[in-house]
C-alpha cells in the first residue's frame, strides 16, 4: 500500500514497565508494513530487545517524516521540545494518566496506524513558547515550553515578588506564590488547576495566571499570541526558580528577567480523523454528556 508516511521515528516513555510490550507491538506493526522504523537513542538503550537502527532525536527530526511517542503527556512535552525545530508530525501512544496530547491506546494501535498511515487523520498546529533568562543584562539560559513557562517559588511558605510587562508596557507588580505562562495546549493543565481558562487549542493566544496571589483581585488574562512578556524578580533573592513543562529549571536570584514568547515553530499533532477537541475535554475531565 501507498502510505503518506514512509520513514517512522519512535520515542517511547523512559522507565515505564509496560513501555516494552507496546513498543515491540508498535514497533513489529510498521516493520510487518514494509516501512523504515528507527528508534530514539535513549528508547534503545533501554529497550536493546529491538534491534533497529537507532538515531538521536536530531537525526530523527531530520530523517524522519513521522515521530510517534509511546507514553503519556510528559514523554510527548519531552519529545515535542526536542523537535520542534524539525516540522515533524507527532502521534500519541497513551501511557499515561489523562493523555490530552496522546489520542491513541495500546490496544487502539491497530485500529488507528492503518488510518493514520493512509492519511486519513486529523492535524493540529499547536504553538511553543521560548523563554530567554537575562542577568544582569546577560543571557543566562533559554528554552521550550509547549505546555508552559512557570516562575514560581522555592519555599514552602514565603511568597515571591515580581513585575510584569508587557510588550513593554507595565502590568503590575505582585506577591504571590508565582505565575503560569501558558499556551493554549497548556491551558488545561497547571494552569487549569490554578483557575485558568480553557483555551481552544489552536488559538493563537497566550494566558498569565496567577499562583496564589495576596491580592485577591490580581485575575488570570489572557493576550494576543504575539504578546512579548517579561516578568522580573523583585525578591527575595534565591527564592525562585522557572522552570517549563514541568521538566526544566533554573534557580533565579532577584533583578533576573524572564522573557517569554511564541516561538516560531509549531508541532503538528496528528490525531485520528475522529478527533474531537470537546469530547477529548468531556473525557479527560469527566464532564457530564
Amino acid at each position: 500500500m501507498d502510505y503518506q508516511f514512509h520513514k517512522i521515528g519512535v520515542i517511547g516513555k523512559f522507565g515505564a514497565p509496560t513501555v516494552g510490550e507496546t513498543l515491540l507491538s508498535l514497533t513489529g506493526c510498521l516493520v510487518d508494513k514494509q516501512l523504515e522504523v528507527f528508534l530514539d537513542k535513549e528508547t534503545a538503550e533501554r529497550h536493546p530487545e529491538n534491534r533497529l537502527p537507532v538515531v538521536t532525536r536530531e537525526e530523527m527530526g531530520e530523517q524522519c517524516d513521522l515521530a510517534i511517542v509511546i507514553g503519556g503527556d510528559g514523554s510527548f512535552l519531552n519529545a515535542a521540545r526536542s523537535l520542534a525545530r524539525f516540522d515533524i508530525p507527532m502521534l500519541g501512544i497513551n501511557l499515561g494518566r489523562l493523555g490530552f496530547l496522546t489520542d491513541i491506546a495500546p490496544n487502539q494501535i491497530d485500529t488507528y496506524l492503518e488510518e493514520v498511515l493512509s492519511g486519513e487523520f486529523t492535524e493540529e498546529r499547536r504553538c511553543l513558547l521560548q523563554s530567554h533568562i537575562l542577568r544582569d543584562g546577560e543571557s543566562l539560559a533559554e528554552g521550550y515550553a509547549l505546555n508552559d513557562v512557570v516562575v514560581h517559588k522555592l519555599d514552602i511558605a514565603r511568597m515571591i515578588e515580581f513585575e510584569t510587562h508587557i510588550n513593554g508596557e507595565f502590568v503590575n507588580r505582585q506577591r504571590s506564590d508565582g505565575l503560569i505562562i501558558s499556551t493554549p495546549t497548556g491551558s488545561t493543565a497547571y494552569a487549569l488547576s490554578s483557575g485558568g481558562p480553557i483555551l481552544a487549542p489552536t488559538l493563537k493566544a497566550i494566558s498569565l495566571v496567577p499562583i496564589c496571589p495576596h491580592t485577591l483581585s490580581n485575575r488570570p488574562i489572557v493576550v494576543p499570541g504575539n504578546s512579548h512578556i517579561e516578568v522580573t524578580i523583585m525578591g527575595p533573592s534565591g527564592h525562585a526558580q522557572v522552570t517549563r513543562d514541568g521538566q526544566s529549571n533554573q534557580a533565579l536570584v532577584a533583578g533576573d528577567k524572564i522573557l517569554v514568547e511564541r516561538l516560531e515553530h509549531h508541532i503538528r499533532l496528528i490525531h485520528p480523523s475522529n478527533y474531537s477537541p470537546f469530547r477529548v475535554l468531556r473525557q479527560k475531565l469527566g464532564w457530564s454528556g
